[in-house]
């Protein structure tokens, strides 16, 4: 049975696929969690009518928005309405080590809705932040300090290249490709620990809940686990003498 909050997430974005198709117009979603974008792509065959695209800003964020409305039906296109902001230390040597929770403390201060903010990416001192446009002014303007560091926040252009992170490239051995065997090895905890994150419904494959911990990851897959990290399997290695595999991936943390 679908609990209260997913039945009022599937209306809402079910009205906005709606009012794209009977008034010819491309409607947008705030940002969305990975645990809604799951829950969007189970309504795929729902939602047919109504042209679906994700984006978030960037080729590597993970809250997204989603866009209605088929370019090719209503003959025109319309980019996403989402802004980069530029966040940095007025004094870098004097600034704190900020967090994630840092900056996205001193945004939420400022009465700011989470749908209204996606990413926070985080480089040395400094942070790019991805949010709806409407609001990006307000935010510049009044979003001067965080925790005891005061900071000057501009518009980012060349968003793809400044924000781009490089993944750390790491080989594990592991007795074969199945995923709580991988998620156990790569983050350092036990099988028990790693089948309960499935259980809990932490983990996701290319941006779905995966919940069959005996799942045999693929060449490509995108595995998040939410509290740890992400990462992308690239490739089987080589086998080992005692037959156990060694597999390449790209990881984010």
């Amino acid at each position: 049975m679908m609990e209260k909050e997913e039945i009022i997430f599937r209306n809402r974005i079910m009205d906005l696929a709606q009012k794209s198709y009977q008034n010819n117009m491309f409607t947008f979603s705030g940002f969305l969690s990975i645990n809604e974008q799951d829950i969007l792509l189970s309504m795929e065959k729902d939602l047919s009518f109504a042209g679906v695209k994700l984006w978030g800003g960037s080729e590597q964020c993970e809250r997204k928005m989603v866009r209605f409305g088929n370019p090719q039906e209503l003959g025109y296109e319309e980019d996403f309405p989402i802004s980069c902001i530029f966040i940095k230390p007025l004094i870098a040597k004097f600034a704190d080590n900020l967090s994630h929770r840092d900056f996205l403390g001193a945004i939420m201060n400022l009465s700011i809705e989470r749908t209204i903010v996606g990413d926070i990416l985080i480089k040395d001192k400094s942070a790019y932040v991805f949010c709806l446009e409407k609001i990006a002014p307000y935010l510049i303007e009044n979003l001067d300090q965080i925790r005891h560091t005061h900071v000057h926040c501009e518009i980012a252009d060349n968003i793809e290249e400044m924000v781009q992170r490089e993944p750390a490239h790491k080989e594990i051995i592991v007795a074969s490709r199945r995923i709580d065997g991988m998620v156990a090895k790569l983050y350092n905890i036990s099988r028990t620990q790693s089948i309960e994150l499935f259980r809990i419904k932490k983990v996701y494959v290319n941006g779905r809940i995966q919940e069959n911990n005996s799942y045999m990851v693929k060449e490509g897959d995108s595995i998040t686990v939410r509290g740890f990290g992400k990462f992308i399997f690239q490739r089987e290695v080589y086998q080992t003498k005692k037959e156990k595999l060694c597999l390449a991936v790209d990881s984010f943390e």
